[in-house]
């Protein structure tokens, strides 16, 4: 087993609010990664969750379907078994993160100018067996040149104009500051000014290490970690839009964008998972420990009632989406929601868990 934490058998009655939980919206997030499996079983992640295993009960959901919450839950209990994942150093920690919803145009405008940009063609996925040598393992993308592979771009070089004129902008936006927010979430619905919604999602990263820049403000003293909210990040950044536009640039990290056409507009965006993620019931987790597809167990207190109150967060989630900035075997990242109120209560959460628990294949 990797090091850095332990594992805990439990019985389901130990979970706090299990019985409670309404087991059929957790299973409809089961299935819509149930139907991805059938055609891709997950990789086998470092915790240990078999792919396999999962993509064969993944079949025989599809096959039961549908259910209710009595019968998921049956199915959940017969066929998984909880394992409390417990880091032997500090504690299991939840953000939350949504879809934003922001206006823009299809062609550049004098008040839509800031480029959403799509994959460039000479970015490569690394891997083990073409990292060059030198390149810090931490980089998943590069750029080929003639040079062979080299880091890409970091967002100063693209903000500066490293790749205008290769046709890359798929919208643009009024706002720098809503388009750093959109990289950060990694998807967005964006309404267009001549009618219509253009959704788009994660489609690669320029490969450098992701920085929090609200955690810089707080090194650097502006606020309190406990106060730091995202509605107060954003707050900064546009008070001053030259030390912002400074402070955004000192996280080199840079997202590509794809469109996403016919999505159920009731769910997110396709994640990392390759499904439409479920608002309350879709998390994010470390993809390097964690197998996508997981059934992954909370019990919380989080700010999500009126006015940040917190309020008992029991619930079964699905592992189906990552993230720069999560990492570790029992960090996880809650989605929220797509709308404003949803981004509001999602940049409230930063909270330490009670139990972080995999329901682990039987088999």
């Amino acid at each position: 087993m990797p090091t850095g934490f332990r594992f805990r058998d439990l019985p389901f009655a130990a979970l706090p609010g299990w019985p409670e939980d309404r087991h059929g919206e957790a299973m409809a997030a089961f299935l819509l990664s149930a139907a991805r499996m059938a055609d891709d079983p997950p990789r086998t992640r470092t915790l240990g969750v078999d792919g396999a295993a999962l993509a064969r009960i993944a079949g025989a959901a599809l096959a039961a379907a549908p259910f209710d919450d009595r019968s998921a839950r049956a199915f959940f209990e017969t066929r998984f078994r909880p394992v409390a994942v417990e880091p032997a150093e500090g504690a299991p920690f939840l953000t939350g993160y949504f879809e934003p919803e922001v206006e823009g145009s299809l062609v550049p405008t004098t008040r839509f100018t800031v480029p959403l940009l799509r994959r460039p063609d000479d970015l490569v996925d690394i891997r083990d067996h073409n990292r060059p040598p030198g390149l810090d393992p931490a980089f998943a993308f590069a750029r080929a040149s003639a040079d062979g592979i080299v880091p890409y771009h970091d967002r100063a070089a693209i903000e500066d104009g490293a790749l205008a004129g290769r046709g890359l902008e798929l919208v643009y936006l009024e706002d720098p500051v809503e388009a750093y927010f959109i990289h950060v979430q990694g998807s967005a619905r964006i309404r267009l000014a001549g009618g219509g919604t253009l959704r788009v999602t994660y489609d690669g990263k320029a490969g450098w290490p992701y920085t929090s820049i609200g955690r810089l403000l707080v090194e650097r003293g502006v606020a309190p970690a406990a106060e730091m909210t995202a509605d107060r990040l954003i707050a900064w950044l546009k008070a001053d839009p030259v030390r912002g536009r400074a402070l955004m640039r000192e996280n080199r990290s840079y997202i590509f964008f794809r469109e996403t056409p016919d999505l159920d507009p009731t769910l997110g965006a396709v994640a990392a998972a390759g499904v439409q993620i479920t608002p309350g019931r879709s998390l994010a987790v470390d993809r390097l420990l964690h197998t996508f597809g997981t059934p992954i167990f909370l019990d919380a207190d989080l700010p999500l009632g009126p006015d940040g109150a917190r309020m008992p967060f029991r619930r079964l989630m699905v592992a189906q989406d990552t993230g720069s900035a999560i990492v570790g075997p029992a960090r996880g990242d809650v989605f929220v929601g797509c709308d404003a109120e949803a981004g509001r209560r999602a940049g409230l959460i930063r909270d330490v868990p009670r139990a972080f628990v995999l329901l682990v294949p039987k088999e």
